[in-house]
């Protein structure tokens, strides 16, 4: 099985990165294994044109910064495309509603792999960029680094930690990409 972690956000916007910040955080900080093969993408704001690569995989875990009802900055959704809960608005930014534009289109064409959304709520700081994630997200990116090795799993694949980076540093340096 082909396994996709798909990282979306805007780096320029700070908590709105942290799909990004977080996949390459996966990168840099584990090794995995098994029978299964894990890809670990950069989608950035990519959305449309990420299509072609969705729907070669065999399963597809997007991690984005989402919106919600009544959610506070740095809750944490994890979540099957297809039973979004209710609460779920995608109304942050922009990107967001790309990304679920783009996973309905995957659909319709009945190429959309099984798909797992793991969002977090960001700070939206507006026009003003920084690569600064609040202390908020940051927590909250704990929580969504355990549900992904939590999935992996479930889906026999063996997460092994092999380096110990921190989350704010990988995101100040994002721009550059890491392979």
């Amino acid at each position: 099985m082909k396994i996709l972690i798909l990282g979306i956000g805007n780096i320029l916007f700070g908590d709105e990165g942290i799909g990004v910040h977080l996949s390459n955080l996966l990168k840099l900080n584990y090794k995995f294994s098994g029978e299964h093969s894990v890809d670990i993408i950069d989608g950035g704001t990519m959305a449309q044109h990420l299509i072609p690569l969705i729907s070669e995989y065999d399963s597809v875990l997007i991690i984005d910064s989402i919106d919600a009802n009544d959610a506070k900055v740095g809750d944490v959704y994890f979540f099957d495309f297809n039973a979004i809960p209710n609460a779920i608005t995608w109304a942050g930014s922009a990107h967001e509603v790309e990304m679920l534009q783009t996973l309905q289109m995957i659909e319709m064409l009945g190429d959309l792999p099984p798909t797992k959304i793991l969002g977090i709520k960001p700070f939206i700081i507006g026009e003003n960029t920084t690569f600064d994630l609040t202390q908020e997200v940051l927590q909250g990116a704990k929580l969504m680094e355990a549900q992904v090795i939590k999935h992996l799993e479930a889906l026999g694949v063996k997460a092994q930690k092999i380096d110990n980076r921190d989350l704010q540093e990988i995101a100040r340096f994002s721009y550059r990409g890491y392979e």
